[in-house]
C-alpha cells in the first residue's frame, strides 16, 4: 500500500512556479488580445499588444533565471505562448489587416509564417546545449513577429493601404518565416552582463533609444527590428567574403 505523505509529496512536486509563468501568462494573454484587436480593426492597438507580449516573453525567463524557478514546464508553457503571441497574433493581424484582400495568396502567406514559427520553436526546443550562446540561428520568432507588427503600425498610424503596399506585407510576411527557418546566425545578446560595469557611453545610448521610442514608438520599433533582422544576412555576407578570397589565393598560388 502506498503511503499516504509520498502520494502528497509527487503531487506537490507536480507543481509550477508562480512568478515566471504569471509573466509567460501575461504574453499569451498580450498576443491573444492583439488577435481580438484585429478583429475590431484596431491593427494599431494589435501591434502593440504584440510588443508588449514581447516584453513579459523577454521577462519571464530572466526573472525564472535569477529567481531559480526554472522548470520543464515553464519551458514547455513559455514555447506555447510563443506560438501564439509571436506565431498566430502577427499572422492573423497581418491577414487582417490586408492579407485577406489578395485571397488564395494572402493566407497561404499567413500560413507560412505561422508555420515557419511552429518550426523554429520545435528546433529550438530540440538543438544541443553545444551551440554557440552568442549566437541565434535562424531569425527569433520575437523579432519575426516586431517586423511584421511594427510594418502594420507604422501603416496603420499613417492610412496607408493599397494593394501595392498589401502585396509589400505579404511579401514581408513569407520573407520573415524564411529568415526564422534559415541557419542565417543573429545576435543573442545573452554575453551582455546586466551586473557588470559599462562604458559611461553605453548608457548615454540606452537614453537616446528610450527617448527615440518615446517620441515616435512604431518608427523607432521598426526601424530598429527591420535592422536586426537584416543584420543577419549582412553579416553572414561579410563573414563570408574572406573565404572567397582565401580560395581564389590558393587558386592562383596553385
Amino acid at each position: 500500500m502506498t503511503n499516504q505523505p509520498e502520494v502528497q509529496e509527487k503531487k506537490l512536486k507536480k507543481g509550477f512556479y508562480l512568478l515566471p509563468n504569471l509573466f509567460t501568462t501575461a504574453a499569451l494573454f498580450a498576443g491573444f488580445y492583439a488577435v481580438v484587436a484585429a478583429m475590431k480593426g484596431m491593427f494599431d492597438i494589435a501591434a502593440m499588444a504584440i510588443f508588449i507580449a514581447m516584453v513579459a516573453d523577454g521577462l519571464d525567463g530572466r526573472v525564472a533565471r535569477l529567481t531559480n524557478t526554472q522548470s520543464a514546464f515553464g519551458a514547455e508553457y513559455d514555447s506555447l505562448s510563443d506560438m501564439i503571441s509571436f506565431g498566430i497574433a502577427p499572422a492573423l493581424v497581418a491577414y487582417s489587416w490586408g492579407l485577406h484582400t489578395l485571397g488564395k495568396l494572402g493566407w497561404l502567406s499567413a500560413f507560412v509564417y505561422a508555420a515557419a514559427t511552429a518550426l523554429r520553436l520545435a528546433r529550438f526546443n530540440t538543438s544541443t546545449s553545444s551551440n554557440d550562446k552568442r549566437f541565434f540561428y535562424g531569425l527569433p520568432c520575437p523579432a519575426a513577429a516586431a517586423v511584421v507588427a511594427s510594418t502594420i503600425w507604422v501603416l496603420q498610424l499613417l492610412s496607408l493601404r493599397n494593394d501595392f503596399l498589401i502585396f509589400i506585407v505579404g511579401v514581408v510576411t513569407i520573407l520573415m518565416g524564411v529568415l526564422m527557418l534559415s541557419n542565417v546566425r543573429y545576435h543573442s545578446f545573452k554575453q551582455v552582463d546586466l551586473k557588470g560595469r559599462v562604458p559611461f557611453i553605453a548608457i548615454i545610448i540606452l537614453v537616446l533609444v528610450f527617448v527615440g521610442i518615446a517620441l515616435d514608438p512604431p518608427v523607432i520599433l521598426f526601424l530598429g527590428f527591420v535592422g536586426y533582422a537584416i543584420s543577419g544576412p549582412i553579416m553572414m555576407l561579410f563573414l563570408s567574403k574572406p573565404k572567397r578570397f582565401k580560395k581564389r589565393d590558393n587558386h592562383h598560388e596553385e
